[in-house]
């Protein structure tokens, strides 16, 4: 599936809910239905700074794709990082590089983050297009 499938699906599923107490929810159970990320990633280096939460990112390139895993010790935050994974999990560098990332203004997401969980969400959006950087420039 391409990025854009992926946030086009994302959309769809938020644009089910008015209510935004409903989509807080949503977020809250996508971020429980996340796979718990291994101790041993739990590091200083994969710790996002930027974030008023505390938020590990591990990324890993495999056959060219990139897979992420992510964990969050805020149940809002574990939901953000579990939708910016279901966009780029699997995805190359370059696509990743390359993505317009419109789901995040057409679900109304940022207009409803407090400033300090908008810069969250920026900063883990940032180290992972700096994972596809790396990934790429190790690549060539």
């Amino acid at each position: 599936m391409t990025i854009n499938e992926i946030q086009d699906e994302i959309i769809e599923e938020f644009c089910d809910f008015d209510d935004w107490m409903d989509k807080y929810q949503l977020l809250i159970d996508l971020g429980g239905e996340q796979q718990s990320l291994d101790e041993k990633y739990k590091t200083e280096s994969n710790l996002i700074e930027g974030c008023q939460s505390r938020v590990w990112l591990q990324a890993d390139l495999e056959d060219g794709h990139i897979h992420f895993q992510a964990e969050s010790d805020a149940l809002i935050v574990k939901g953000i990082v579990a939708l910016l994974i279901r966009v780029f999990d699997g995805q190359t560098p370059d696509d990743i590089l390359a993505a317009d990332l419109y789901f995040i203004e057409r679900i109304g997401l940022r207009e409803h983050l407090s400033p300090t969980r908008s810069n969250g969400l920026l900063a883990m959006l940032k180290q992972m297009k700096m994972y596809a950087l790396a990934f790429k420039a190790k690549a060539n």
